[in-house]
C-alpha cells in the first residue's frame, strides 16, 4: 500500500523533498551553516548520482534489449559504472554512521566487493528480492533525519542508526522473501 502510493507520486515526490529542503536550509543558516551547507552539497550530490544511475539503467535496458550479446568490455564498464555510483552513495552514507575515515574506507571498500560479486554472480537473484531497493532507501531517510537531528543539536544515541538500519532492511528482505514464496507458490 505505501510503496504504491510513494511510486504512483513520481515528480510529486521530488516537489516535497525540494521544498522541505529549502526549508531545511533557510532554519539552518542561522544555527549551524555549516548543515544548511552540507544540506545543498548533499542534494547536489544526490541529483548527481541520481543522473549516473539512471544513465547506467537506460544503457542496461539498452544493451539488454539488443539482440547482440554484450562484449567482456562493456560489461566491465558497466560494471565500473556501477560501482562508481554505490560508493559516491557509500561514502555520503558512511558519515551517518561514523567520522572516522579508516572505517568509512573499510567499510566501503567492503560494501564495493560485495556489490561487485553481487553484480557479476548473483544478478538474477537479488531482482527477486523486489523490495530490498526501497528499504535501503528507507534507511537512507532514516540516517538522514538523524544527522539533520544532530546538526540541530538533538543528541542522537550511536547506536540509533545502525538499529535503524538493521530493522528497516531487513523488514524490506523479508517482505521480499514472502512476495518470492507467494510467486514461487503460485
Amino acid at each position: 500500500m505505501g510503496e504504491r502510493f510513494f511510486l504512483s507520486q513520481g515528480v510529486w515526490f521530488y516537489a516535497v523533498v525540494s521544498i522541505l529542503l529549502a526549508t531545511v536550509v533557510w532554519f539552518s543558516i542561522d544555527i549551524n551553516p555549516l548543515a544548511a551547507f552540507g544540506a545543498v552539497v548533499g542534494s547536489t550530490a544526490f541529483f548527481i548520482t541520481h543522473g549516473f544511475k539512471q544513465q547506467a539503467e537506460e544503457s542496461e535496458r539498452r544493451l539488454l534489449d539488443s539482440k547482440r550479446p554484450l562484449s567482456d568490455i562493456s560489461k566491465l564498464l558497466y560494471l565500473e559504472a556501477i560501482d562508481t555510483t554505490f560508493s559516491i552513495d557509500g561514502v555520503l552514507g558512511a558519515f551517518a554512521f561514523t567520522f572516522s575515515v579508516p572505517l568509512i574506507l573499510l567499510g566501503n571498500s567492503l560494501g564495493a566487493l560485495a556489490v561487485r560479486q553481487f553484480t557479476i554472480g548473483n544478478i538474477e537473484r537479488i531482482k527477486r528480492y523486489a523490495y530490498l531497493k526501497n528499504g535501503a532507501m528507507y534507511s537512507v531517510l532514516s540516517l538522514g533525519t538523524i544527522m539533520l537531528l544532530e546538526a540541530f543539536g538533538v543528541h542522537v544515541p550511536p547506536f540509533v542508526a545502525p538499529l535503524i538500519t538493521f530493522i528497516v532492511v531487513g523488514y524490506f528482505f523479508w517482505k521480499s522473501r514472502k512476495e518470492f514464496s507467494l510467486e514461487k507458490a503460485q
